[in-house]
């Protein structure tokens, strides 16, 4: 993975922590959005951790960068702000997690290795914000789900795992919550992505909530 930020303290305080995991290794480290596009190129990482507030080239910016290019890289911002411009601006630019600092360590490990596997993480506060702000009368902040067939042509059981991934449970929490496999939840959260054509798990909670599997948020 490549780490993306402006302070070089927190940067090897983080590469220093990352680097104690047995399955995941920083190959490069980046104190601007220019540098980390560059690098990301360069290395071909798995993962680029990004900050958002960063000279030269900002994390938004960089991000879109990051992910337009052949076999990109997948983005997890990690940044001391969630103010929710930067969190919608994070995600339109094609971000697949939006995590902030004070997380504990494990928890930021694990939305590497969650992003790097494909799958997309957001903190379940944000992931509220996202659906109270598509529930409003404005447009949506993140691009609009795609139309579907008003049969949707998923069967009950994925019906299940979209309410509760429109909840906002994991792939491990839906397993235990269906008595199934983690591997099977996680095959039934793929077939969801394939079948209502969704980037990523942020736009399987917006659909859900389109189908009325998921209450508004009051």
């Amino acid at each position: 993975m490549v780490l993306a930020d402006d302070q070089p303290l927190i940067r090897s305080g983080l590469r220093v922590l990352i680097n104690d995991a047995e399955d995941i290794e920083v190959v490069g480290e980046a104190g601007n959005g220019a540098e980390a596009v560059r690098l990301s190129r360069e290395h071909r990482p798995d993962v680029v951790v990004m900050d958002i507030r960063m000279p030269v080239m900002d994390g938004i910016e960089a991000t879109g960068h990051v992910v337009a290019g052949p076999d990109p890289a997948k983005v997890l911002v990690l940044t001391t702000f969630d103010d929710d411009e930067y969190v919608y601006a994070a995600l339109r630019a094609g971000a697949s997690g939006f995590l902030v600092k004070d997380m504990a360590l494990e928890e930021i490990l694990g939305a590497i290795r969650v992003v790097a596997a494909g799958d997309a993480l957001i903190a379940p506060s944000v992931t509220r914000r996202l659906i109270q702000h598509f529930a409003g009368a404005g447009p949506a902040p993140v691009p609009a789900a795609p139309r579907r067939r008003p049969d949707e042509g998923i069967t009950e059981r994925e019906r299940e795992v979209l309410t509760l991934v429109g909840r906002g449970r994991s792939n491990a929490e839906i397993a235990a919550d269906l008595h199934i496999s983690p591997a099977t939840a996680k095959a039934h959260v793929a077939r969801l992505f394939t079948k209502l054509d969704a980037r990523d798990r942020v736009h399987l909670v917006i659909i859900a909530y389109e189908m009325g599997l998921v209450a508004p948020p009051r």
